[in-house]
């Protein structure tokens, strides 16, 4: 199926992308993960390599604490329907970035930041490599499950507005 066609099964379907992609965190995926297996359905990718193509930007990068892994995973998906290709295409490029600068503002505006440290409330990068057990307290300390599904929103909101060519 093309875009178009996965897009309207999607939406007869009623998918909430926020939802799903909150669904793919609880389930434990990392939160790229979960907001690049949510657009499954447009992007094409099998689910499988998006997930091992994603699976490195979790816990701002690699548990780095930088970008947040949410906000990766809103550029992957739009890389998949909207990024360009050959490596000459200046105004490809242009509004790639302008498109990706777009969706970084909007997740600040709600967030205060993009940056997975600050968003935690993390004064600076001391967390171990190690990924922590996700256990009920862990889900009751951290913002991640509410953060995952609004940047699945906000990507939603943007195909919306913005239907890839």
């Amino acid at each position: 199926m093309n875009f178009e066609e996965n897009k309207a099964a999607s939406e007869a379907e009623g998918r909430d992308y926020g939802q799903l992609a909150e669904e793919n965190f609880l389930k434990g995926y990392n939160c790229t993960q979960a907001v690049v297996l949510a657009f499954s359905d447009l992007h094409g990718m099998e689910e499988k390599t998006a997930a091992r193509l994603s699976s490195s930007f979790g816990g701002g990068m690699g548990r780095l604490r930088e970008v947040c892994g949410t906000v990766s995973g809103m550029f992957l998906v739009a890389g998949m329907l909207y990024g360009y290709e050959e490596p000459g295409d200046y105004q490809g490029k242009k509004e790639h970035y302008e498109r990706i600068q777009q969706l970084a503002k909007a997740f600040e505006a709600e967030n205060g930041s993009i940056v997975c440290r600050e968003l935690l409330g993390l004064e600076q990068k001391k967390d171990a490599p190690v990924p922590q057990q996700r256990t009920k307290e862990y889900y009751k300390k951290r913002p991640c499950p509410k953060l995952v599904r609004m940047a699945a929103e906000i990507m939603a909101k943007y195909i919306q507005e913005h239907p890839p060519k």
